[in-house]
């Protein structure tokens, strides 16, 4: 295959995607039958205006900081595409002479692979997906590249926040995490709980329909017995009949914009049973925070990366890399492909293998399977209170 090789990112970014376009840029620049190493700036935008970045000109120096950037750094989007789109982007594919395309990305971007693997079936052009998100949501694959590094930053900002709160017992303490429909990222924060640390009381996963009176009356109970209560909320929690428990401010296609669930419990608790509480919301600081990168996230996106450029390279088209877990202690999982169209639009929640049977936490076994992905031992903290 002689000709040139496109990388583009799609969907909310994460601190490990530029670690997966170092490990594709990396892998190509070994085949000499690759020409120009591109990649859209923009994402499908930048593929449909023909805004290309030439990575074989780029400094090595300056690739080895894609392991350690954040967010992404050719940009992304979340263009919504029409069905012509996809005709006009095989045109300019093969306009530049483009044979290979790799599109990391979530759950949408998986759908645009797999609709311009479509489009490009006869026309000598190979589609490849490499798998993306922090909600971890993607179908099959036993984890993505992305997840392991916000588990880990919800796992450290809960412990810290535990341990401010059980210092000045005076409050509850209501956390937002992402995930519209998967907890994965809420249930991450069990972890906080490890090794002696103080966790969170309570964890509310969108999983499981939420009750308002049941969610007071245990707080209450909590904060009667400790003068305190930290408690982990995903931003996608339900009520019994499927609607948000705050509604959306605002919807546009697939893309929801979410009230603020954390404030608003807090908000229930300090009028409904007159305790003081406050809420945190890191939202994107969870997704960017590249000092809380997990070194085992990092690495299998590189992995991914590589592994979804030797595939195109090799003639593959219309699968997406992924993992499957081959063990957690000591861990160990072997690089799978799955064809694309198995994974497109079909969301993965969390099991009920890892849901407490009452709702309000997470089993051992979820801890067993997460532990792994956030790459060593949170930072342990001393204590001499009671």
């Amino acid at each position: 295959m002689n000709g040139n090789l496109l990388i583009l990112h799609g969907g909310g970014p994460t601190a490990v995607i530029n670690a997966s376009l170092y490990g594709s840029v990396m892998e190509a620049k070994k085949h000499g039958e690759v020409e120009a190493i591109y990649g859209a700036v923009g994402g499908t935008a930048g593929l449909l205006a023909e805004h290309f970045i030439d990575f074989s000109k780029v400094p090595q120096r300056e690739l080895e900081l894609l392991k350690q950037t954040p967010a992404s750094a050719i940009g992304t989007s979340r263009t919504h595409l029409q069905e012509d789109d996809y005709l006009k982007m095989v045109s300019i594919l093969k306009k530049h002479n483009i044979r290979c395309v790799l599109l990391n990305g979530g759950n949408g971007t998986m759908d645009t692979c797999g609709k311009l693997y479509r489009a490009a079936r006869g026309e000598g052009i190979r589609v490849v997906g490499i798998p993306k998100t922090v909600d971890n949501d993607i179908a099959i694959t036993d984890h993505c590249p992305g997840y392991g590094s916000a588990a880990r930053f919800l796992a450290q900002a809960t412990a810290e926040i535990a341990q401010d709160v059980r210092s000045m017992p005076i409050h509850v303490c209501v956390i937002e995490a992402m995930g519209r429909n998967a907890g994965w990222i809420t249930a991450a924060s069990a972890l906080a709980g490890q090794s002696g640390r103080t966790g969170p009381d309570r964890i509310y996963l969108p999983e499981f329909a939420f009750n308002e009176e049941r969610f007071l009356a245990d707080t209450k109970k909590l904060f009667d017995e400790h003068g305190c209560a930290v408690i982990v909320a995903s931003e996608g929690l339900k009520k019994a009949d499927g609607s948000p428990i705050v509604p959306p401010i605002l919807q546009r296609g697939r893309d929801t914009y979410f009230g603020d669930v954390g404030a608003y419990l807090a908000e229930l608790v300090i009028k409904r049973l007159g305790i003081k509480a406050r809420s945190e919301k890191p939202g994107i600081l969870g997704r960017a925070s590249v000092l809380n990168q997990s070194p085992v996230d990092r690495d299998e996106a590189i992995l991914a990366g590589e592994t979804a450029c030797k595939a195109a390279l090799e003639g593959r088209t219309g699968v997406m890399i992924g993992f499957e877990r081959t063990g957690s202690s000591p861990y160990s999982m072997r690089v799978i492909e799955i064809p694309v169209e198995e994974v497109m639009m079909h969301e993965k929640p969390m099991p009920k293998e890892f849901i407490s049977e009452e709702g309000l936490g997470v089993t051992d076994r979820f801890v067993e399977w997460c532990r792994p992905l956030i790459g060593g031992d949170l930072l342990d903290f001393a204590w001499f209170g009671d």
